[in-house]
């Protein structure tokens, strides 16, 4: 079980890879713990944490199709260093500003909206790129399990350590931290032995290969769908971590540590459902367990939504998130495995517009919704559509396996016919 869990691991740099990019995204998720707190004790407004993600994530949604075609036209390797250095120089600005003492909200707002560009680059490149730097193409799925383990655990360890930095130092030592952290994967992609670089020669221009690539999707039906239903899930119930500052600070009458623990409940459930992917054998049907995960999301979503028990309220935490980590993951993974190589960088792209589109429109629909119906019942209502979503995805693949079940069939019809 053990080799079968950490396979990937056999590729020297994929190892070097998980490494740096394991303390990066410690402080990564420091920092958006940081951002909400700040946020959240500057306006005391649901709705701003709203605002927050969308500028935190929309500007990813205006250049993540450009950022595809960039990851399939140029080196990936060094397009993914290019926005490491920069994330770390945001970091450091972000850091100045909230030192400074003197800084207003929109402040804050255009430096998210700064990391939203870069991260419309870097996405594509860094899910592009780690298919090459798995040697053995059959490990892709476990690298790919292997990467949201290590994104989940960041989120149990960053959250919980933002919260006692952000009590006990303040807010401008949790993201000077983040620019520091920057450091490792930065040195461990300098490290990387990968296959040089050689440039495709094309004719198309950038809205061209845009076309190509959105034509590839429709002609590709279980890669439209799974984008389809992610694009659902981010703009209906992924925003729902908006509204987890709320909780802490009047359900629970908590500190930023409060907000720390509720947000590393959701990432222990994460990082227990990534372990469980990783370890699962090559030709799982990993939809099928999208489908189970998505009705496990909702159903720990309305536990939570309208719990005040605060042992009760992380267990439920922990149970959604179990159920989120699969959202992002298995659509990943089936995409990367489905997509074809030349094709990679724009599909991933298509997939990240879903994340980074509909979470920032979906955070201001949330944060609009919880303004006027209530925060409890608005998180409630964000885990009734996960599980009609999944639901709906469970109807899906019957109807799939039915029309894959008939076909065989009607072959053999077809060949009687045909010898007759």
């Amino acid at each position: 079980m053990e080799i079968e869990t950490f396979r990937a691991f056999k590729s020297r740099n994929y190892r070097l890879f998980f490494s740096g990019q394991s303390i990066s995204l410690i402080g990564t998720w420091m920092q958006k713990t940081a951002v909400s707190w700040v946020v959240y004790a500057l306006t005391h407004s649901t709705l701003m944490l709203g605002v927050s993600l969308f500028a935190s994530q929309f500007p990813s949604f205006l250049f993540t199709l450009i950022g595809g075609v960039v990851s399939d036209r140029y080196d990936r390797h060094k397009v993914l260093l290019i926005t490491q250095v920069a994330s770390m120089i945001q970091a450091v600005l972000l850091a100045l500003l909230v030192l400074s003492k003197h800084f207003n909200v929109w402040e804050v707002l255009s430096l998210s909206a700064v990391l939203g560009i870069i991260n419309a680059f870097d996405v594509p490149a860094r899910q592009s790129l780690v298919y090459e730097m798995v040697e053995d193409k059959s490990d892709l799925p476990n690298a790919l399990a292997l990467n949201s383990s290590m994104v989940n655990l960041s989120k149990l360890i960053g959250p919980a350590i933002a919260g006692f930095v952000l009590e006990k130092l303040g807010e401008d030592v949790c993201f000077f931290l983040n620019a520091a952290s920057f450091v490792a994967v930065i040195f461990s992609l300098t490290m990387m032995r990968l296959p040089k670089f050689i440039p495709k020669r094309t004719n198309k221009n950038v809205r061209e290969e845009l076309v190509d690539g959105f034509n590839y999707i429709k002609r590709t039906p279980s890669l439209a769908f799974i984008i389809i239903m992610l694009g659902l899930i981010s703009l209906f119930v992924l925003p729902y971590t908006t509204l987890l500052p709320y909780y802490a600070r009047d359900v629970f009458k908590g500190t930023a540590t409060t907000f720390g623990w509720i947000d590393s409940a959701v990432g222990l459930g994460a990082l227990c459902g990534a372990i469980f992917l990783a370890s699962q054998k090559t030709g799982t049907n990993l939809k099928r367990i999208l489908a189970i995960n998505t009705l496990i999301f909702g159903s720990g979503l309305i536990l939570f939504s309208h719990q005040h028990n605060y042992a009760l309220a992380l267990v439920f935490a922990t149970v959604a998130g179990f159920g989120q980590m699969s959202q992002i993951t298995i659509s990943n993974t089936i995409i990367q495995t489905t997509a074809d190589i030349n094709m990679r960088g724009r599909v991933i792209s298509f997939y990240a517009l879903a994340v980074f589109g509909m979470q920032p429109i979906g955070g201001l629909l949330v944060g609009f919704i919880s303004k006027h119906v209530g925060t409890m019942d608005t998180l409630l209502g964000e885990g009734v559509v996960a599980i009609l979503i999944g639901l709906m995805h469970m109807r899906f693949l019957r109807k799939a396996k039915a029309k894959a079940e008939i076909k065989p069939v009607a072959d053999v019809q077809q060949e009687a016919v045909s010898v007759a």
